[in-house]
């Protein structure tokens, strides 16, 4: 039988700052001057749909006077999902913060941060000798250039395919455009394990994470990350660290996370980024992002 809650039986209220679905936040969200969100396993539900409530939310906070960027390992050609949801400023950050894009005027590049050809090609000549079995992709701002055997995703066409050499080279198709990222694919290994592998046998040469559920790390030049270009647009603003709200959920986000005052891991993380802050917002099928907002907004 089920049981029934006598009438003067108040239901327990959740404590300040915390929420349904996730790990308690000791204290009640401040206000930020700006949000940065990643977007796959962040602020899209798996679907890679942004709900209603979640453009809502974004609104609410523009409308408010804060400043939203789309912080993501994602190229500039797949941010149409949300491009129509960014007010203002129309930036946000790409390739793990290769570039920063203006999204209001046709996927302009405002600023690139180039992986340079040689140090790709010692990359990849270290993964060769450390993993074999290791393919790879190279991402330019004009498109993608990937191998034969890299498997490629259904719904990005490669400009070239070829062996990864030739794809770096002074006389390859797109040579004079920057390369924002190389990608290396391994068929076997363990995400993690390949990750650690790669930092500790190429990490003199490029700045190495990963996003994917499969073993593809995304490699970019040394120093340059999520957090790095996302310091550089705040501090165009003026706006300190202690004054940015940050959300996450895979490894490629954990140094965005540690450097902002206020980050969030989402309940579905990876367990380093979980790891990284005591802020757990809910998951990205449940709006985590939104309900943090409207959290904010409310105050």
């Amino acid at each position: 039988m089920e049981a029934v809650t006598p009438a003067t039986e108040q239901p327990k209220q959740p404590e300040p700052g915390t929420f349904a679905g996730a790990e308690p936040t000791p204290v009640a969200p401040a206000v930020p001057r700006l949000i940065a969100t990643d977007l796959d396993g962040t602020l899209l539900r798996d679907d890679k749909s942004v709900s209603e409530r979640t453009v809502a939310a974004l609104a609410a906070a523009e409308a408010a006077g804060i400043d939203v960027f789309f912080v993501t390992g994602r190229p500039a050609r797949w941010m149409h999902v949300v491009s129509d949801h960014l007010h203002g400023h129309g930036l946000a950050i790409c390739a793990n913060g290769a570039a920063v894009v203006d999204l209001h005027q046709g996927i302009r590049f405002v600023l690139v941060h180039p992986l340079h050809a040689e140090d790709a090609l010692s990359v990849v000549r270290a993964l060769r000798a450390a993993a074999p079995g290791t393919t790879f992709a190279v991402e330019r701002t004009g498109g993608i250039h990937h191998e034969p055997a890299y498997p490629p995703l259904s719904f990005d066409t490669p400009t070239t395919i070829g062996p990864a050499d030739k794809l770096l080279s002074e006389d390859a198709d797109q040579a004079e455009l920057p390369i924002l990222k190389l990608l290396a694919h391994h068929p076997d290994l363990a995400p993690d394990d390949f990750l650690a592998l790669a930092r500790a046998s190429a990490g003199q040469h490029a700045t190495f994470t990963r996003s994917s559920p499969t073993a593809l790390l995304e490699i970019s030049a040394l120093g340059v990350s999520k957090a790095s270009t996302l310091e550089r647009c705040c501090a165009e603003r003026g706006i300190t660290r202690d004054q940015v709200m940050a959300f996450g959920d895979m490894p490629n986000d954990v140094e965005m996370l540690n450097w902002a005052g206020m980050p969030y891991a989402m309940a579905n993380a990876h367990p380093e980024v979980l790891a990284a802050t005591s802020r757990h917002a809910p998951g990205n099928n449940e709006d985590g992002v939104a309900r943090v907002i409207e959290s904010v907004l409310g105050r």
